[in-house]
């Protein structure tokens, strides 16, 4: 079995934080009528993709009605339409809508996870929650041996993914807005963690991280997150993946 094959297989039958097993059962149990009568996943989303991919996204958590439904990451929910269409705008993805798991899609150079599996409350998985899946996401990443470039959809991602580099011994730098006309931005104030931002990229051991509101249903009806700004997000991991990081202070590593 393939490592990223034998992670999933432990993932789904995880069961190690009571009040999310508790709701992803009670959502499938009562669904919304929309859904009613439709099967539920209810069980913890494995993460899905490309094995050799040099682009790796992570997200929060599935969505109650969404993977947890489906058993796909970012499958059946409006984040999902937004990222898929994204990433096929992008080259990443084989089509741009993601219903199901049997819908045909396919990714390209592309592994998409998240760091918490389990759809949580509310969209907030508890830290300790968080702690206790985020070793799945340590051992994607010693999996993935191709990945180059992470983007993460939120902060919440953002701050999980560094946590897992850290448990990989990766040291960090700090963040940088992009430039949009030039692919150089301006390095914050020097700290030992980097800065989430929309548009933020650092260099953490041998990756590069870049940083993207999510495309949550508030962020995208609220404006904060544009269908633009979204492809400019992958636009920019497409050209690091081509040409690899500026060249300048952002190229070193700082230690923590």
């Amino acid at each position: 079995m393939h490592a990223l094959e034998a992670i999933n297989d432990e993932v789904v039958h995880c069961r190690r934080c009571p009040r999310l097993v508790a709701w992803r059962e009670a959502v499938a149990a009562a669904p919304p009528a929309r859904f009613r009568g439709q099967p539920y996943w209810a069980r913890p989303v494995p993460a899905f993709g490309a094995p050799l991919a040099r682009l790796l996204v992570v997200g929060l958590a599935p969505a109650a009605n969404g993977g947890n439904r489906t058993g796909r990451m970012f499958t059946g929910d409006p984040s999902g339409d937004w990222l898929y269409r994204a990433l096929h705008r992008a080259g990443f993805a084989s089509q741009p809508i993601s219903r199901d798991r049997g819908d045909g899609l396919r990714l390209t150079d592309c592994y998409v996870s998240a760091v918490v599996r389990c759809a949580p409350p509310g969209n907030k998985p508890l830290p300790e929650e968080r702690d206790r899946c985020l070793p799945y996401l340590v051992a994607e990443l010693r999996a993935l041996g191709r990945v180059q470039v992470i983007v993460t959809l939120g902060a919440f991602a953002w701050d999980g993914t560094l946590r897992a580099l850290r448990a990989l011994g990766h040291r960090r730098a700090p963040a940088r807005p992009l430039d949009r006309a030039r692919d150089r931005g301006r390095a914050n104030e020097p700290g030992p963690k980097p800065v989430f931002s929309h548009g933020a990229v650092a260099e953490v051991g041998p990756y590069l991280l870049v940083g993207s509101y999510h495309p949550s249903r508030r962020n995208t009806s609220t404006r904060l997150l544009s269908e633009a700004a979204f492809d400019d997000v992958f636009a920019l991991a497409r050209r690091l993946l081509t040409n690899g990081p500026p060249r300048g202070p952002f190229g070193s590593t700082a230690a923590e």
